[in-house]
């Protein structure tokens, strides 16, 4: 039986990929329709698969994801 390895993000680590971002900045943006749905909504904060965030910025924040091995 394999196990699927997963990466998770929190709003931080969505605020640094973003370049810095304000926290209510960063709200705003994950809160978008077209931003992707959280895995989890824990005691700490919202989860997302770093892939499906990685793929967003991808498309709407191009000069970003550029950057996403740094």
């Amino acid at each position: 039986m394999s196990r699927e390895q997963f990466s998770f993000m929190g709003a931080h680590e969505i605020r640094i990929r973003l370049g810095g971002v304000s926290r209510q900045r960063a709200y705003m943006i994950t809160n978008r329709a077209d931003f992707p749905q959280p895995v989890a909504d824990l005691s700490q904060g919202k989860v997302w698969l770093v892939g499906d965030v990685e793929t967003w910025m991808g498309v709407h924040r191009r000069h970003q994801s550029a950057n996403s091995e740094a």
